[in-house]
């Protein structure tokens, strides 16, 4: 059994069975992976895949069991490789995060500016999806960090850590009837159309549950991933939007006006989340404090210590976390 048979069956299981796109992202041929894995089949005595003629067409039930453990194996041989580069040159590597837009525009802009200046020869990627493909990169290993507020609890694999609280706010032209309300409520929200994100993204589920406690049904007409875009139709007068606190700039969106709601909403927890297992270099602890000063390294080594969530949590019982507005 070979390192390399296993980073190939973990790649072509990552790129859906398809063994060309795999043999691309890997710059070799899609027969020396094919016949790399028949040999480990050969040798396990059981089949990674099932097959339609010469087509990959599902995982075994071995094979999710083998796919498993070699995700942990070439984690490891990865951790081992962060271990080595740390005592060779701490200041020098590569940090990728996965992050959704909203956090990538307005809440990591200072941390990866001071980053990179005490930094500047780890070269950082920036990945952007949606909150279940941020979390799936980071369970999976092709990120060192996660950033989000949904998703991340449903994945076993990651450590999550408490980052700041936010809540929401409504946005309108400047001559909307709301502007004249003195007390903004749901029911004055649910009135109008509603722009807002999509279901699963940036706090929504804390939206739809505030509307239904009150048993309101509001006309939701447009939906996006991007707070600017929300803010580009709440301009075209297609409804009322309803965004992060920290995605209004006073400057750049001066045509609009931006109503507190945090009084009608459950604030929302951004947290950051690693896999478990991964090998954390000096910069990486470096970057959490500067994005979330209440984490240093002292209080993220006791984290990674933990045996289980519910003691993470106690870690964090009754802190207050900062409020991004």
């Amino acid at each position: 059994m070979k390192l390399q048979q296993l980073k190939y069956i973990w790649e072509v299981a990552k790129h859906d069975l398809n063994v060309s796109a795999t043999a691309l992202s890997l710059y070799t041929s899609q027969p020396g992976i094919s016949k790399q894995i028949r040999l480990l089949e050969e040798e396990l005595g059981v089949e990674v895949f099932a097959r339609s003629g010469k087509h990959l067409t599902r995982v075994t039930p071995a094979g999710e069991a083998i796919l498993k453990i070699a995700g942990e194996v070439l984690q490891k041989v990865e951790s081992i490789k962060k271990v080595s580069q740390e005592y060779c040159d701490e200041r020098k590597g590569s940090l990728s995060i996965a992050t959704t837009h909203t956090q990538a525009l307005y809440a990591l802009p200072p941390a990866i500016t001071n980053f990179i200046k005490s930094y500047p020869d780890v070269s950082l990627h920036m990945h952007q999806g949606t909150p279940m493909q941020i979390s799936e990169m980071a369970a999976d290993g092709n990120v060192d960090f996660a950033i989000a507020t949904e998703a991340l609890s449903h994945f076993s694999d990651l450590i999550m850590m408490p980052c700041y609280r936010w809540n929401r706010s409504v946005v309108v032209p400047r001559d909307h009837p709301l502007t004249q309300v003195s007390t903004l409520t749901l029911k004055d929200i649910a009135a109008h159309p509603i722009v807002t994100y999509v279901f699963g993204f940036t706090g929504r589920s804390k939206l739809d549950d505030a509307f239904s406690q009150q048993g309101l049904d509001p006309k939701v007409v447009f939906t996006a991933v991007d707070s600017d875009v929300i803010k580009t139709y709440v301009r075209l007068n297609l409804g009322v939007g309803i965004i992060a606190s920290m995605a209004y700039d006073a400057k750049v969106d001066s045509d609009l006006v931006a109503l507190d709601a945090s009084h009608l909403f459950e604030s929302s927890t951004t947290q950051l989340g690693f896999r478990k297992g991964t090998f954390l270099r000096g910069y990486m602890y470096e970057f959490i404090s500067l994005f979330a000063p209440h984490l240093t390294p002292e209080i993220v080594k006791q984290v990674i210590s933990c045996e289980n969530r519910v003691q993470i949590e106690e870690i964090f019982a009754g802190q207050v976390l900062p409020e991004m507005n």
